[in-house]
């Protein structure tokens, strides 16, 4: 028969095994969350941020704000925030809510629709983004904080709600601008720039910004946090859709995702954006240097090819009389030329317009290609680095050759349709006021004697 005392020790192990031998990991839940639906949101994200008079301001109206979960700090990439919106679908608005809890993706999850007591909490504004939360005083100053934890029952309570499906609002980098902030967007086609291929989605323990762009060379920002859970996975080489939360702070726009998973780069990378193009049918074809205006001098450039052409990565070159060496460059890439069309390049925009009536389409500035004395040499480089047209003779000072327009005007003969790498003189028509080498002794005076942005 066994002892008494044998029976005592050995039921307590008896217990332990009845009450702990049958549970199973995955039988534990995340802990319950009461909830409610009897609340009745009375105002709007936009009444609240009405309320911010340019320092962080403390709410003292009774009012409550309908809003949607669309964050999670499961994968670390959020910290101590959360992020809400007005609506699951086409929202309007958005906010950040800083709070004291960690792993707040088991209580409040993206979908959940929750309502926000803004009594007693503080709205702050900071590098452009609106944020709820608690506050403290330094040196003066109201300084938006976090909600402590035994106080966010009291602030954020879940609605019994079923769970929303949130649909991210579909839009393009070019269009981001017209997107809410804190409010969930996805955009297609996107992929991580040349220069960030190889390199991890953030540095370790340190907040980054790695590029994005669209097929068109538009970028846009990944913001991720060194802390999370994928910070040190590589960024993905393809192209693809990405989800995220729109951050545009500082007017920069930025996005912030939930995981890893909110990337779906699995198709091929866009073909290089053509951005920069030639054509030899864009010269030089009036050069003035006015007898009575010398701040009216101008470059005309006529364009003779059938479709519109941009500048880009275009510039003309002057070399100042005699030298071998380059004076002044002018970027020509702001400029977008028409078939049939000039572009005219005044030295003085300002003296230009007082003179002949219209405005330039550029302004060089003083001692610029547009600002020759007649004397010197002019080239136009596309941009690839080719010479497209020159007048003169580069290391020859015009003066007295058949390349001055000292005080006169140099133009192209209406019958040349394609720039020259080689100056020729048989392609013009020059004036000056010294009639050397087959040039016109004919000083010419402003405007009567010039015809910017019109082929003769």
């Amino acid at each position: 028969m066994m002892s008494t005392d044998r029976t005592y020790r050995v039921l307590p192990i008896l217990l332990t095994l009845v009450l702990f031998g049958c549970i199973r990991s995955d039988d534990w839940k995340p802990p319950v969350t009461f909830c409610n639906s009897d609340i009745k949101a009375n105002t709007t994200f936009q009444r609240v941020y009405d309320l911010y008079q340019g320092t962080t301001t403390k709410i003292l109206q009774d009012l409550i704000l309908e809003a949607y979960v669309i964050s999670s700090d499961e994968m670390g990439n959020f910290f101590n925030t959360l992020h809400v919106q007005d609506k699951a679908i086409i929202p309007t608005a958005g906010i950040q809510i800083e709070i004291e809890l960690r792993d707040s993706y088991l209580r409040f999850s993206p979908g959940d629709k929750v309502y926000l007591h803004l009594k007693g909490l503080y709205l702050g504004r900071s590098k452009g983004i609106f944020a709820l939360g608690s506050a403290y005083t330094s040196f003066g100053n109201l300084i938006l904080s976090r909600i402590p934890a035994h106080a966010i029952s009291k602030h954020i309570e879940k609605s019994c709600d079923k769970q929303a499906a949130v649909v991210p609002m579909v839009t393009t980098i070019g269009d981001i601008e017209f997107q809410h902030a804190n409010t969930l967007i996805t955009i297609e086609n996107l992929e991580f720039s040349e220069e960030e291929l190889g390199q991890s989605y953030a540095v370790a323990e340190e907040i980054s910004k790695r590029i994005l762009v669209d097929c068109m060379d538009q970028q846009l920002l990944l913001r991720t946090s060194g802390y999370a859970d994928f910070s040190q996975k590589l960024v993905p080489q393809g192209m693809g859709a990405i989800t995220g939360i729109y951050y545009p702070e500082n007017d920069v726009p930025q996005l912030l995702v939930r995981s890893q998973t909110d990337l779906s780069f699995n198709k091929e990378r866009c073909e290089d954006f053509v951005t920069e193009f030639t054509s030899d049918s864009l010269f030089i074809s009036e050069l003035a240097d006015p007898d009575n205006i010398s701040s009216a001098r101008f470059v005309e450039l006529f364009y003779s090819g059938n479709d519109s052409l941009s500048l880009n990565g275009w510039h003309l070159d002057r070399y100042t009389n005699g030298n071998t060496s380059l004076g002044s460059s002018l970027d020509l890439s702001s400029l977008i030329i028409y078939s049939g069309e000039a572009a005219v390049i005044a030295s003085d925009a300002q003296s230009f317009a007082q003179t002949y009536g219209f405005v330039p389409s550029l302004e060089a500035g003083f001692n610029s290609p547009a600002d020759s004395n007649g004397d010197d040499n002019l080239v136009l480089v596309d941009p690839f680095g080719n010479v497209i047209d020159v007048f003169g003779v580069i290391g020859e000072d015009g003066s007295g050759t058949n390349h001055e327009f000292e005080d006169g005007r140099a133009v192209r003969n209406a019958f040349i349709l394609r720039g020259n790498p080689v100056y020729l003189f048989s392609e013009w028509l020059l004036y000056n006021d010294t009639g050397g080498n087959g040039t016109i002794n004919q000083p010419q005076n402003a405007p009567q004697d010039f015809t910017p942005g019109i082929r003769d």
